[in-house]
């Protein structure tokens, strides 16, 4: 996968932010709308769009677009780095195969270790019974 290709295939989108700003924040759009069609890209393989389809379909929309905002900073340009990097940070995760489970069973050491742990913890608790009179 080609960053470089893949950041050609955004839209950006600027918008004005929300909150509290002052008189100014009504003249300036900083804040950042990303948006990047997963069926039509033409970096991602078709076994890669599959993979995204699944890990984030509660993140796309029903026309599996990704959306992203990023409003964190004053400066619009700021906001699309961050917006980009966030963008990256997805993909990649989404794409990250999880590692293969192998089935172990524990070592005869642990196991003789343990069996002796409750051994010894059984022999204390049996010492604090009251003695019987027999």
């Amino acid at each position: 996968m080609n960053t470089h290709e893949l950041i050609k295939e955004l839209k950006f989108k600027a918008i004005r932010s929300s909150g509290a700003g002052g008189q100014h924040v009504n003249k300036v759009s900083s804040k950042i709308e990303l948006t990047f069609d997963v069926v039509n890209s033409k970096e991602l393989s078709e076994n890669q769009k599959e993979v995204l389809f699944k890990k984030l379909a509660t993140r796309l929309t029903k026309e599996n677009v990704l959306l992203l905002f990023s409003d964190e900073s004053r400066s619009q340009h700021r906001n699309k780095e961050l917006a980009i990097k966030r963008f990256l940070e997805i993909i990649t995760q989404g794409l990250k195969r999880p590692k293969i489970r192998r089935a172990t069973k524990p070592s005869r050491g642990s196991i003789r270790k343990k069996v002796e742990n409750k051994k010894r913890q059984a022999s204390k608790k049996i010492l604090r019974k009251k003695p019987s009179l027999e």
